[in-house]
């Protein structure tokens, strides 16, 4: 037990907390081409991402289709965002549940009381967080080493109702693919690939592929 004592989480979600990949301060925003597939179709437009991270996307009618293409790219974006971590997390306090091969699990105290994390390898490999009113649970099985910080490329995610800690969406799996873009180490989501199952227990996919990526100036 005493080296568990000695574990001290805060310092350890920090460094995987700053091994995170982000972008420079200084992004100004990217366009390329967005498709889209399902089983039964393919929808082709164009995109462009401005530095204030709402995507605009044309030459596709299905305002459905628009928004989740939207959604996705503004997903990813926001998760580039650097933010000092004092900034973020200097209320709150980490303490451990348990260390196993999966990582050090962590339970959060203080502001975000209830969050609870889990490292490996200097990687945030479990996420389980309260955001608007909702529980979502995050595993990575799979990180991108970038040179400059890890990135999660195959994880799943899944919505809890945070009164009775029962599952409330299905699970959805996500494979990501990132291109290095530009000079300056921007690593771009190339193609996003989500499954889940439907009501009659059916495999699903959707796939989102961005093409002729280029950096705004």
């Amino acid at each position: 037990m005493d080296n568990l004592k000695e574990i001290n989480c805060k310092e350890i979600f920090r460094k995987a907390y700053e091994n995170r990949y982000t972008w420079q301060n200084d992004f100004n925003g990217y366009q390329g081409k967005c498709i889209f597939f399902t089983k039964n179709n393919i929808h082709q437009g164009n995109f462009l991402l401005g530095k204030d991270f709402k995507p605009n996307i044309q030459k596709i009618e299905d305002e459905k289709i628009v928004k989740s293409i939207a959604s996705q790219l503004f997903e990813v974006c926001i998760h580039r965002v650097k933010r000092e971590f004092e900034a973020v997390h200097s209320e709150n306090n980490f303490n451990l549940l348990k260390n196993s091969e999966s990582g050090i699990e962590m339970i959060v105290s203080g502001k975000n009381k209830g969050d609870k994390y889990r490292v490996k390898n200097n990687c945030i490999n479990m996420v389980y967080r309260k955001i608007h009113g909702t529980i979502i649970e995050i595993f990575v099985e799979e990180f991108l080493e970038t040179g400059v910080g890890s990135l999660s490329k195959k994880y799943s995610s899944q919505q809890i109702n945070p009164d009775t800690l029962q599952t409330n969406s299905e699970k959805l799996e996500y494979e990501d693919e990132f291109v290095n873009v530009g000079k300056e180490d921007y690593w771009i989501l190339k193609s996003r690939t989500i499954k889940y199952l439907n009501q009659n227990q059916e495999e699903e996919m959707q796939k989102f592929v961005f093409e002729d990526l280029c950096l705004l100036n």
